[in-house]
């Protein structure tokens, strides 16, 4: 766990992620991110020089109709000493039962954001946190090049004016592996998505792309990650000092 600690705090640091009395939701759907997220910004109040609190909050959206039990999760913040709020959708139904969308990822993701940021703002939260890694900041990158032919990604941390909430992604400076190997390390117990679609995704498809390149070419994810922070693409930037 003190590699991923480090990985946040200087997240954090770096991209001025948290500030003094923030209250701040954690989005987590129970994958190995999110559970590692929780617990991390769970540690790291005990040292870190802002006083802030943690709410988790998980959204099922019951695909099949099914209620997801993440009971692995309320047990870690029970541990953590963390509330835990879970709240039942009907966005699996939405998007693949009654819209029966062909390409379902675009909706149902704008769906969980819309209802992850009424939760958080439910729960008397400034700061929503997401569990987007290293290589997640990478493969989009890739994925708005490749795709939609433009330079960009998400940012480290974004305001939502029409909500009045800050996003931020404390492990963007962990690498994946990074973040399966504490995941594995600690015993975090994984609720598997039951989504239609894992696996499938161009997200996928583009990360299995990044992984060959690695494989042929050492180091090259870095290099593209290096690029990104020099030309400052949105707010990547390195501080000045």
């Amino acid at each position: 766990m003190q590699k991923i600690l480090g990985y946040i705090r200087r997240a954090c640091q770096e991209f001025d992620l948290i500030e003094d009395g923030d209250r701040i939701a954690v989005g987590v759907s129970g994958g190995k991110d999110s559970m590692v997220l929780l617990a991390g910004l769970a540690l790291m109040r005990r040292f870190y020089e802002k006083k802030y609190d943690v709410v988790a909050i998980t959204l099922d959206p019951r695909f099949g109709g099914k209620e997801t039990d993440y009971t692995p999760v309320a047990e870690l913040c029970e541990k953590l000493g963390v509330e835990y709020r879970l709240i039942r959708t009907d966005i699996g139904e939405i998007v693949f039962d009654i819209r029966k969308e062909p390409n379902p990822c675009s909706l149902c993701a704008k769906m969980r954001r819309g209802a992850l940021h009424d939760a958080a703002k439910a729960a008397g939260c400034n700061k929503l946190a997401l569990g987007h890694n290293n290589d997640d900041a990478i493969e989009t990158f890739i994925m708005n090049l490749f795709q939609e032919g433009r330079i960009g990604c998400f940012a480290p941390i974004t305001y939502l004016s029409r909500k009045d909430i800050t996003l931020i992604r404390p492990l963007v400076l962990a690498p994946e592996y990074a973040v399966m190997s504490c995941a594995k390390r600690n015993g975090f117990e994984i609720v598997k998505s039951k989504c239609p679609a894992d696996k499938k995704t161009t997200r996928q498809t583009t990360k299995e792309f990044l992984a060959d390149l690695e494989r042929k070419n050492k180091g090259i994810k870095q290099r593209i990650f290096g690029a990104m922070r020099k030309a400052d693409i949105d707010r990547w930037g390195y501080r000045e000092e």
